[in-house]
């Protein structure tokens, strides 16, 4: 699921700059209205979420918009192409989409730089067939988040908690499951690239127990994951990205489409160590 992020501060920033070099030789002009709406497309060669691939580690096309309101509110809606929901038993389930809508309250309450964010995210998937053969529930997820966004001069980030109102991505007995994480990105000031860095926990309720026929007594399927990788700036809202994706997530249960027959474990892991590329278009 992609993470909101505004850039109303920055455009509008850049427009002051233009308008005050344009107004050196012409009649001073307002800068324009910054839009409360942005929309975003991204092509990857795969998709990764908290670490784990969502694709089979196959190229996925993604897109959504956000409304922010000046008070602080908004909302929004991101899609992904998915390959993980898959049940090969007659009526079996099949979900090609992964759908999230969020909304919630962003706003700078300590200071500049300094953003807190509260909000509720439900996860959908647009699926065929109820038949999830005894290995999984509904995937379908919501979940509340708080984070609190920092700035110091060039380094920027944010730290995040998310909290599972219901079972999360199909795991039974999950509720209650939640993911802290820390990102950190430091602007290099060189050719527009910016240093990512991130590290998160995904703690999974109800465990040990048994899982998608999977018996994980005395096993835990909770893991960590972490990025490090780079971003450039190409300008008009074009950003690439590259990074190392990796994960300790355990192989028995968080095979490619999670657990049991619900679509085999051709390629292992899902989350094992891999590279992501992203190109970006942000409007």
């Amino acid at each position: 699921m992609k993470t909101i992020q505004k850039t109303a501060i920055a455009l509008a920033a850049s427009g002051l700059f233009a308008t005050a070099a344009f107004a050196q030789t012409a009649p001073a002009a307002e800068a324009p209205e910054v839009s409360p709406v942005t929309a975003n497309v991204t092509v990857t060669n795969d998709y990764r979420y908290r670490g784990i691939t969502q694709s089979n580690y196959q190229p996925a096309i993604q897109g959504g918009f956000d409304y922010a309101h000046e008070s602080g509110l908004y909302i929004g809606n991101w899609n992904s192409s998915i390959n993980w929901i898959s049940n090969t038993t007659a009526g079996g389930v099949r979900a090609p989409l992964e759908m999230d809508f969020y909304g919630g309250f962003k706003k700078e309450l300590i200071g500049e730089g300094f953003a807190s964010d509260f909000g509720i995210l439900q996860y959908y998937y647009n699926q065929t067939g109820k038949n999830y053969n005894g290995n999984m529930v509904n995937p379908n997820t919501t979940e509340l988040y708080a984070a609190q966004n920092f700035t110091f001069g060039p380094v920027s980030g944010f730290v995040k908690l998310n909290y599972a109102l219901t079972n999360i991505f199909g795991i039974p007995s999950s509720t209650g499951s939640y993911y802290p994480d820390l990102t950190a990105n430091y602007d290099t000031g060189v050719w527009g690239i910016t240093l990512n860095g991130h590290i998160g926990y995904q703690y999974v309720a109800g465990q040990p127990g048994s899982q998608g026929g999977i018996s994980n007594t005395n096993k835990n399927i909770s893991y960590t994951d972490f990025k490090l990788g780079a971003t450039k700036d190409f300008g008009g809202g074009l950003s690439l990205s590259a990074a190392y994706v990796s994960t300790n997530a355990n192989p028995s249960w968080w095979s490619t489409y999670t657990g049991g027959t619900n679509g085999g474990t051709a390629n292992g892991s899902a989350g094992r160590p891999g590279a992501v590329v992203a190109l970006t278009k942000t409007f």
